[in-house]
């Protein structure tokens, strides 16, 4: 369960959630139905004031808040729909960045490998303001897949693209899970983005629809 404010509402409530490796799960549902709350709650970035959450065996609240960082940066991967790169640094560096944070030895190389991947190796040098969204977004995703995260999540990552943009991010992102074998829990109102996954649940007033 999760609440919120004084008044303790309830976001979300009830949910029970199986998500087997190499799954691609999507969340739908209307705006304010919860999606993006159970995201947050699934990644360990929000608390919920009951019940678990197991990721690879580890409940993550049975973890202090470095140790659910740390969990993070070695298992998981996300995608915004608002991108969320850093403005200070170049494509390259915003890619890098996860792979420092690891400790790689070698950062830069998978960096450059990644963004080629995606299209984007003339844009190694490039800041963030001097990309389109559709640019912005495909850096996003190459630093989500950099360090070959078990599990990525995606939340709304076409909400701020155009339509010819955003097919396009969607067939990286697809084509990119299958050849890493992630497991994706994509976070979207749209329904044929949805059917595109193996499975889809459906949030309604904070529960599962049955």
């Amino acid at each position: 369960m999760v609440k919120s404010g004084e008044s303790e509402l309830v976001i979300l409530r009830d949910i029970g959630l199986e998500i087997t490796r190499g799954e691609a799960l999507a969340v739908t549902g209307a705006s304010g139905s919860g999606k993006s709350t159970l995201l947050a709650i699934l990644a360990g970035l929000d608390t919920p004031t009951s019940g678990s959450v197991e990721i690879d065996g580890t409940d993550l609240f049975s973890l202090d808040e470095d140790a659910r960082a740390a969990l993070r940066g070695r298992l998981l991967g996300f995608v915004f729909q608002s991108f969320q790169l850093l403005p200070a640094l170049t494509a390259l560096e915003n890619v890098m960045l996860p792979l420092e944070l690891a400790d790689h030895p070698a950062p830069e190389a998978p960096a450059r490998e990644t963004l080629a991947r995606v299209g984007l190796a003339e844009r190694l040098q490039h800041y963030p303001r001097h990309l389109s969204g559709g640019e912005q977004q495909r850096v996003a995703l190459a630093r989500a897949f950099v360090a070959r995260p078990s599990l990525l999540f995606a939340d709304e990552p076409t909400g701020s693209l155009d339509a010819q943009s955003g097919q396009a991010v969607i067939e990286l992102l697809f084509g990119m899970n299958r050849e890493a074998g992630t497991t994706l829990v994509l976070v979207t109102h749209d329904e044929a983005l949805a059917s595109r996954c193996s499975r889809a649940i459906r949030l309604v007033g904070g529960r599962l629809a049955r």
